[in-house]
Protein backbone atom coordinates (compact mmCIF):
# COMPACT_ATOMS: atom_id res chain seq x y z
CA UNK A 1 0.00 0.00 0.00
CA UNK A 2 2.86 2.33 0.99
CA UNK A 3 5.00 1.60 -1.91
CA UNK A 4 1.84 1.86 -4.39
CA UNK A 5 1.52 5.72 -2.79
CA UNK A 6 5.37 6.34 -2.94
CA UNK A 7 5.50 4.92 -7.00
CA UNK A 8 2.21 7.64 -7.73
CA UNK A 9 3.72 10.63 -6.35
CA UNK A 10 6.11 11.13 -8.79
CA UNK A 11 3.81 10.83 -11.66
CA UNK A 12 0.95 13.04 -10.12
CA UNK A 13 4.19 15.78 -9.65
CA UNK A 14 5.35 15.27 -13.09
CA UNK A 15 1.89 16.07 -14.04
CA UNK A 16 1.38 19.31 -12.26
CA UNK A 17 5.15 20.49 -13.81
CA UNK A 18 3.72 19.82 -17.30
CA UNK A 19 0.18 21.57 -16.61
CA UNK A 20 2.12 24.57 -15.13
CA UNK A 21 4.60 24.75 -17.86
CA UNK A 22 2.31 25.10 -20.76
CA UNK A 23 -0.07 27.49 -19.18
CA UNK A 24 3.21 29.47 -18.46
CA UNK A 25 4.14 29.08 -22.54
CA UNK A 26 0.20 30.21 -23.86
CA UNK A 27 0.15 33.27 -20.95
CA UNK A 28 3.47 34.22 -23.25
CA UNK A 29 3.00 34.01 -26.26
CA UNK A 30 -0.58 35.41 -25.48
CA UNK A 31 1.39 38.30 -24.04
CA UNK A 32 3.49 38.59 -27.22
CA UNK A 33 0.93 38.55 -29.63
CA UNK A 34 -0.55 41.61 -27.91
CA UNK A 35 2.17 43.53 -28.00
CA UNK A 36 2.77 42.57 -31.61
CA UNK A 37 -1.07 43.90 -32.15
CA UNK A 38 -0.55 46.92 -30.24
CA UNK A 39 2.91 48.47 -31.67
CA UNK A 40 1.77 48.48 -34.86
CA UNK A 41 1.52 51.51 -36.50
CA UNK A 42 -1.47 52.85 -39.21
CA UNK A 43 -0.92 54.10 -42.35
CA UNK A 44 0.19 57.64 -43.19
CA UNK A 45 -2.22 59.76 -43.93
CA UNK A 46 0.49 61.69 -46.43
CA UNK A 47 4.50 61.25 -46.71
CA UNK A 48 7.02 63.85 -47.42
CA UNK A 49 10.18 64.06 -49.26
CA UNK A 50 12.02 67.23 -49.12
CA UNK A 51 9.45 69.57 -50.07
CA UNK A 52 7.12 67.32 -51.90
CA UNK A 53 3.96 66.20 -49.78
CA UNK A 54 2.53 63.07 -51.60
CA UNK A 55 -0.94 61.34 -50.38
CA UNK A 56 -1.03 57.62 -50.74
CA UNK A 57 -3.94 56.02 -52.70
CA UNK A 58 -5.83 54.45 -49.60
CA UNK A 59 -5.23 57.58 -47.42
CA UNK A 60 -8.41 59.42 -46.23
CA UNK A 61 -6.85 62.43 -46.88
CA UNK A 62 -8.35 62.16 -50.85
CA UNK A 63 -11.74 62.02 -50.11
CA UNK A 64 -10.95 65.45 -47.78
CA UNK A 65 -8.85 67.52 -50.67
CA UNK A 66 -10.45 69.37 -53.16
CA UNK A 67 -7.74 70.47 -55.96
CA UNK A 68 -8.84 72.86 -58.96
CA UNK A 69 -7.26 74.67 -62.09
CA UNK A 70 -5.90 77.99 -61.56
CA UNK A 71 -8.15 80.07 -64.27
CA UNK A 72 -7.19 83.73 -65.75
CA UNK A 73 -9.49 86.43 -64.66
CA UNK A 74 -9.98 89.64 -66.45
CA UNK A 75 -13.40 91.15 -65.07
CA UNK A 76 -12.98 94.74 -64.33
CA UNK A 77 -11.84 95.68 -60.54
CA UNK A 78 -14.73 97.59 -59.02
CA UNK A 79 -13.00 100.73 -56.67
CA UNK A 80 -15.54 101.49 -54.07
CA UNK A 81 -15.16 105.35 -52.43
CA UNK A 82 -17.46 107.27 -50.10
CA UNK A 83 -19.44 109.94 -51.63
CA UNK A 84 -21.93 112.38 -51.26
CA UNK A 85 -24.93 114.35 -52.53
CA UNK A 86 -24.29 117.78 -53.77
CA UNK A 87 -25.95 120.34 -55.69
CA UNK A 88 -25.21 121.13 -59.48
CA UNK A 89 -22.71 124.74 -58.81
CA UNK A 90 -23.88 125.19 -62.28
CA UNK A 91 -27.42 125.58 -60.99
CA UNK A 92 -26.91 127.08 -57.61
CA UNK A 93 -27.34 130.96 -57.52
CA UNK A 94 -26.42 132.92 -54.04
CA UNK A 95 -28.76 136.03 -53.50
CA UNK A 96 -26.84 138.90 -52.13
CA UNK A 97 -28.40 142.60 -51.89
CA UNK A 98 -27.39 145.07 -54.66
CA UNK A 99 -27.51 147.81 -52.50
CA UNK A 100 -27.56 148.75 -48.47
CA UNK A 101 -30.52 148.64 -47.21
CA UNK A 102 -33.22 147.31 -44.55
CA UNK A 103 -35.18 143.95 -44.99
CA UNK A 104 -39.10 145.13 -44.82
CA UNK A 105 -40.66 142.21 -45.93
CA UNK A 106 -39.57 138.36 -46.05
CA UNK A 107 -41.29 136.19 -48.94
CA UNK A 108 -39.85 132.82 -48.64
CA UNK A 109 -38.67 130.18 -45.73
CA UNK A 110 -35.97 127.80 -46.08
CA UNK A 111 -36.80 124.58 -47.64
CA UNK A 112 -39.59 126.45 -50.05
CA UNK A 113 -39.60 125.87 -53.53
CA UNK A 114 -39.56 128.90 -55.84
CA UNK A 115 -40.59 129.81 -59.86
CA UNK A 116 -38.62 131.94 -61.74
CA UNK A 117 -39.48 135.50 -61.08
CA UNK A 118 -41.04 135.34 -57.30
CA UNK A 119 -40.44 137.70 -55.21
CA UNK A 120 -38.36 136.45 -52.54
CA UNK A 121 -38.06 139.86 -50.26
CA UNK A 122 -38.78 143.68 -50.57
CA UNK A 123 -36.50 146.09 -49.21
CA UNK A 124 -35.96 150.00 -48.49
CA UNK A 125 -32.58 151.52 -49.78
CA UNK A 126 -31.44 155.17 -49.89
CA UNK A 127 -29.04 154.05 -53.29
CA UNK A 128 -32.40 152.57 -54.64
CA UNK A 129 -34.54 155.46 -54.44
CA UNK A 130 -31.33 158.17 -55.55
CA UNK A 131 -31.55 155.48 -58.71
CA UNK A 132 -34.97 155.46 -59.30
CA UNK A 133 -35.11 159.74 -58.77
CA UNK A 134 -32.48 159.84 -61.43
CA UNK A 135 -33.87 157.49 -63.39
CA UNK A 136 -36.94 159.72 -63.48
CA UNK A 137 -34.94 162.41 -63.98
CA UNK A 138 -33.18 161.43 -67.57
CA UNK A 139 -36.54 160.46 -68.45
CA UNK A 140 -37.82 164.02 -68.60
CA UNK A 141 -34.93 165.09 -69.78
CA UNK A 142 -34.70 163.08 -72.60
CA UNK A 143 -38.96 164.18 -73.67
CA UNK A 144 -37.89 167.82 -73.21
CA UNK A 145 -34.60 166.98 -75.73
CA UNK A 146 -37.05 165.18 -78.56
CA UNK A 147 -39.82 167.91 -77.92
CA UNK A 148 -36.64 170.34 -78.92
CA UNK A 149 -35.43 168.50 -81.90
CA UNK A 150 -39.01 168.28 -83.02
CA UNK A 151 -39.23 172.28 -83.21
CA UNK A 152 -35.85 172.46 -84.44
CA UNK A 153 -36.33 170.20 -87.36
CA UNK A 154 -39.62 172.25 -87.87
CA UNK A 155 -38.04 175.78 -88.04
CA UNK A 156 -35.31 174.23 -90.32
CA UNK A 157 -37.94 172.80 -92.69
CA UNK A 158 -39.55 176.42 -93.18
CA UNK A 159 -36.28 177.61 -93.77
CA UNK A 160 -35.72 180.21 -90.70
CA UNK A 161 -33.18 177.89 -88.77
CA UNK A 162 -29.90 178.06 -88.79
CA UNK A 163 -28.20 174.48 -89.47
CA UNK A 164 -25.93 174.94 -86.51
CA UNK A 165 -29.38 175.16 -84.19
CA UNK A 166 -30.32 171.73 -85.43
CA UNK A 167 -27.30 169.93 -84.68
CA UNK A 168 -26.93 170.74 -81.82
CA UNK A 169 -30.66 169.77 -81.26
CA UNK A 170 -29.51 166.30 -82.04
CA UNK A 171 -26.87 165.96 -80.00
CA UNK A 172 -28.75 166.85 -77.16
CA UNK A 173 -31.27 164.45 -77.44
CA UNK A 174 -28.74 161.49 -78.45
CA UNK A 175 -27.00 162.52 -74.96
CA UNK A 176 -30.34 162.60 -73.27
CA UNK A 177 -30.92 159.07 -74.13
CA UNK A 178 -27.90 157.62 -73.68
CA UNK A 179 -27.92 159.22 -69.52
CA UNK A 180 -31.75 157.69 -69.88
CA UNK A 181 -30.46 154.05 -71.08
CA UNK A 182 -27.63 154.26 -68.26
CA UNK A 183 -29.71 155.34 -65.38
CA UNK A 184 -32.56 152.64 -66.24
CA UNK A 185 -29.93 149.76 -66.65
CA UNK A 186 -28.77 150.78 -63.18
CA UNK A 187 -32.10 150.58 -61.69
CA UNK A 188 -32.53 147.49 -63.37
CA UNK A 189 -29.99 145.74 -61.87
CA UNK A 190 -30.40 147.13 -58.49
CA UNK A 191 -34.14 146.00 -58.84
CA UNK A 192 -33.07 142.65 -59.81
CA UNK A 193 -36.03 142.72 -62.65
CA UNK A 194 -37.47 146.25 -61.88
CA UNK A 195 -39.17 147.79 -59.33
CA UNK A 196 -43.55 146.93 -59.27
CA UNK A 197 -45.78 149.44 -60.63
CA UNK A 198 -46.78 150.75 -57.21
CA UNK A 199 -42.79 151.12 -56.27
CA UNK A 200 -42.19 153.81 -58.94
CA UNK A 201 -41.39 156.30 -56.02
CA UNK A 202 -38.09 154.34 -55.19
CA UNK A 203 -39.23 153.74 -51.77
CA UNK A 204 -39.38 149.89 -52.21
CA UNK A 205 -36.89 147.15 -53.82
CA UNK A 206 -38.04 143.85 -54.62
CA UNK A 207 -35.90 141.15 -54.60
CA UNK A 208 -36.94 138.37 -57.32
CA UNK A 209 -35.83 135.10 -58.15
CA UNK A 210 -33.98 134.39 -61.16
CA UNK A 211 -34.44 130.93 -61.78
CA UNK A 212 -36.83 128.22 -60.41
CA UNK A 213 -35.16 125.63 -57.76
CA UNK A 214 -34.94 125.41 -53.17
CA UNK A 215 -34.25 127.73 -50.91
CA UNK A 216 -31.10 125.72 -49.33
CA UNK A 217 -29.63 128.35 -47.37
CA UNK A 218 -31.21 131.39 -45.93
CA UNK A 219 -29.38 133.90 -43.32
CA UNK A 220 -31.97 136.93 -43.31
CA UNK A 221 -35.16 137.90 -41.79
CA UNK A 222 -37.66 140.42 -41.75
CA UNK A 223 -36.40 143.84 -39.87
CA UNK A 224 -32.44 143.27 -40.29
CA UNK A 225 -29.88 145.75 -41.69
CA UNK A 226 -28.36 144.44 -45.28
CA UNK A 227 -25.58 146.29 -45.60
CA UNK A 228 -22.91 144.13 -46.48
CA UNK A 229 -23.22 143.87 -50.54
CA UNK A 230 -21.54 140.76 -50.49
CA UNK A 231 -23.17 138.98 -47.96
CA UNK A 232 -25.40 136.25 -48.82
CA UNK A 233 -29.12 136.74 -47.77
CA UNK A 234 -29.65 133.53 -49.17
CA UNK A 235 -29.28 130.39 -51.76
CA UNK A 236 -31.52 128.76 -54.71
CA UNK A 237 -30.29 125.36 -55.77
CA UNK A 238 -32.25 123.46 -58.93
CA UNK A 239 -31.99 120.28 -58.03
CA UNK A 240 -33.87 118.79 -60.81
CA UNK A 241 -30.19 117.29 -61.16
CA UNK A 242 -27.68 116.60 -58.44
CA UNK A 243 -24.33 116.29 -58.34
CA UNK A 244 -22.50 112.73 -56.30
CA UNK A 245 -19.29 113.64 -55.48
CA UNK A 246 -16.73 110.87 -54.64
CA UNK A 247 -13.58 111.80 -53.06
CA UNK A 248 -10.63 110.03 -54.92
CA UNK A 249 -7.30 109.12 -53.21
CA UNK A 250 -4.34 110.83 -55.55
CA UNK A 251 -3.12 107.07 -55.72
CA UNK A 252 -6.39 105.81 -57.35
CA UNK A 253 -6.74 108.83 -59.64
CA UNK A 254 -5.07 107.43 -62.26
CA UNK A 255 -7.88 105.21 -62.44
CA UNK A 256 -10.68 107.49 -63.20
CA UNK A 257 -11.56 108.99 -65.99
CA UNK A 258 -14.33 111.55 -67.67
CA UNK A 259 -16.88 109.18 -68.93
CA UNK A 260 -16.72 106.13 -66.88
CA UNK A 261 -19.44 104.57 -65.72
CA UNK A 262 -20.09 104.26 -61.71
CA UNK A 263 -22.31 102.66 -59.95
CA UNK A 264 -23.86 104.90 -57.24
CA UNK A 265 -25.74 103.36 -53.58
CA UNK A 266 -27.46 105.10 -50.87
CA UNK A 267 -27.68 104.19 -47.20
CA UNK A 268 -31.16 105.82 -47.51
CA UNK A 269 -32.27 103.73 -50.11
CA UNK A 270 -30.93 99.98 -49.28
CA UNK A 271 -31.03 97.53 -52.39
CA UNK A 272 -31.04 100.12 -54.82
CA UNK A 273 -28.82 101.37 -57.19
CA UNK A 274 -28.15 103.88 -59.64
CA UNK A 275 -25.96 103.77 -63.04
CA UNK A 276 -24.02 107.26 -64.06
CA UNK A 277 -20.88 108.81 -65.70
CA UNK A 278 -18.58 110.71 -64.54
CA UNK A 279 -18.92 114.17 -65.58
CA UNK A 280 -16.26 115.83 -63.89
CA UNK A 281 -12.61 115.23 -62.25
CA UNK A 282 -10.58 117.75 -60.37
CA UNK A 283 -7.81 119.26 -61.68
CA UNK A 284 -6.49 120.13 -58.00
CA UNK A 285 -6.28 117.58 -55.05
CA UNK A 286 -8.04 118.82 -51.71
CA UNK A 287 -5.27 120.52 -49.61
CA UNK A 288 -6.38 118.77 -46.20
CA UNK A 289 -7.49 115.11 -47.41
CA UNK A 290 -5.11 114.99 -50.38
CA UNK A 291 -8.11 113.89 -52.44
CA UNK A 292 -9.89 114.76 -55.47
CA UNK A 293 -13.53 115.51 -55.96
CA UNK A 294 -15.01 113.42 -59.28
CA UNK A 295 -18.41 114.14 -59.54
CA UNK A 296 -21.81 112.25 -61.48
CA UNK A 297 -24.56 113.82 -62.67
CA UNK A 298 -27.67 112.62 -61.40
CA UNK A 299 -31.39 113.26 -62.90
CA UNK A 300 -33.56 113.91 -59.35
CA UNK A 301 -36.65 115.27 -60.79
CA UNK A 302 -38.47 113.77 -57.80
CA UNK A 303 -36.01 115.47 -55.57
CA UNK A 304 -35.39 111.63 -53.71
CA UNK A 305 -31.67 113.03 -53.33
CA UNK A 306 -31.33 115.83 -50.65
CA UNK A 307 -27.37 117.50 -50.51
CA UNK A 308 -25.32 115.99 -47.83
CA UNK A 309 -26.75 112.83 -47.97
CA UNK A 310 -24.25 109.81 -47.88
CA UNK A 311 -23.09 107.50 -50.88
CA UNK A 312 -21.24 105.06 -52.15
CA UNK A 313 -19.75 105.08 -55.89
CA UNK A 314 -18.19 101.96 -57.44
CA UNK A 315 -16.11 102.69 -60.42
CA UNK A 316 -15.21 99.86 -62.74
CA UNK A 317 -11.42 99.64 -63.46
CA UNK A 318 -10.33 97.52 -66.43
CA UNK A 319 -7.71 95.06 -65.46
CA UNK A 320 -5.17 92.56 -67.45
CA UNK A 321 -6.16 89.04 -67.16
CA UNK A 322 -4.53 87.76 -64.01
CA UNK A 323 -4.41 83.88 -62.50
CA UNK A 324 -7.36 84.00 -59.62
CA UNK A 325 -7.79 81.06 -56.95
CA UNK A 326 -10.96 80.64 -54.50
CA UNK A 327 -10.04 82.71 -51.13
CA UNK A 328 -10.39 79.35 -49.39
CA UNK A 329 -7.11 78.03 -51.30
CA UNK A 330 -4.86 80.52 -49.31
CA UNK A 331 -2.93 79.79 -46.19
CA UNK A 332 -0.92 81.68 -44.04
CA UNK A 333 2.49 79.98 -43.59
CA UNK A 334 4.26 82.54 -41.34
CA UNK A 335 3.98 85.99 -42.92
CA UNK A 336 3.50 84.57 -46.38
CA UNK A 337 0.22 83.70 -48.30
CA UNK A 338 0.85 80.39 -49.70
CA UNK A 339 -0.87 77.47 -51.73
CA UNK A 340 -0.41 73.91 -52.37
CA UNK A 341 0.21 73.40 -55.92
CA UNK A 342 -0.25 69.84 -57.66
CA UNK A 343 3.23 68.96 -58.88
CA UNK A 344 2.23 65.68 -59.69
CA UNK A 345 -0.46 63.46 -59.24
CA UNK A 346 -1.47 63.84 -55.65
CA UNK A 347 1.88 65.42 -55.00
CA UNK A 348 1.86 68.97 -53.75
CA UNK A 349 4.80 72.18 -53.02
CA UNK A 350 3.89 74.64 -50.93
CA UNK A 351 4.35 77.90 -52.70
CA UNK A 352 4.56 81.47 -51.46
CA UNK A 353 2.35 83.90 -53.57
CA UNK A 354 1.43 87.26 -53.76
CA UNK A 355 -2.29 88.64 -53.73
CA UNK A 356 -4.49 91.07 -55.34
CA UNK A 357 -7.96 92.01 -54.95
CA UNK A 358 -10.83 89.64 -54.59
CA UNK A 359 -13.48 90.13 -57.54
CA UNK A 360 -16.71 88.12 -58.11
CA UNK A 361 -15.51 85.16 -54.85
CA UNK A 362 -12.24 85.06 -56.77
CA UNK A 363 -8.61 85.96 -55.36
CA UNK A 364 -6.64 87.79 -57.96
CA UNK A 365 -2.62 86.18 -57.94
CA UNK A 366 -0.24 89.26 -58.94
CA UNK A 367 3.28 86.41 -58.57
CA UNK A 368 3.44 83.10 -57.72
CA UNK A 369 1.33 81.17 -60.04
CA UNK A 370 0.42 80.79 -63.70
CA UNK A 371 -3.20 79.99 -65.25
CA UNK A 372 -3.24 76.27 -65.97
CA UNK A 373 -1.70 74.85 -62.73
CA UNK A 374 -3.55 73.25 -60.40
CA UNK A 375 -3.69 73.71 -56.57
CA UNK A 376 -5.55 72.49 -53.55
CA UNK A 377 -8.69 74.69 -52.84
CA UNK A 378 -10.00 72.87 -49.98
CA UNK A 379 -8.31 70.93 -46.90
CA UNK A 380 -4.94 72.54 -47.47
CA UNK A 381 -4.50 72.87 -43.53
CA UNK A 382 -4.58 69.14 -43.50
CA UNK A 383 -1.18 69.04 -45.33
CA UNK A 384 0.41 71.12 -42.92
CA UNK A 385 2.78 69.54 -40.66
Amino acid sequence: MNKNIFRRKPLMTLAIVILIAGRLAFVVFDSKASAGAAGAEPAPAFTRQGERITVPEHSPLRQRLAVQTVAALDAAHALELPAQVEADPARTVNIVPPVAGKVLELKVGLGDRVRKGQLLLVMTSGDFAQASAELQKTRDALQLAKRALERQRGVQQAGAGAAKDLEQAESAYVQAQAEFASADTRLKSLSAGGASAADRSGQRLNLVAPNAGSITELAVSAGQSANDTNAVLMTIANLENVWITANVPENMLSSIKKGQAASISLPAYPGERLQGKVSFVSDVLQADTRRALVRISVPNADGRFKPNMFANVSFAVAQAAAPAVPPSALLMNNENTTVFVEVAPWTFVRRAIETGSQEDGSVRIQSGLQAGERVVTKGGVLLND
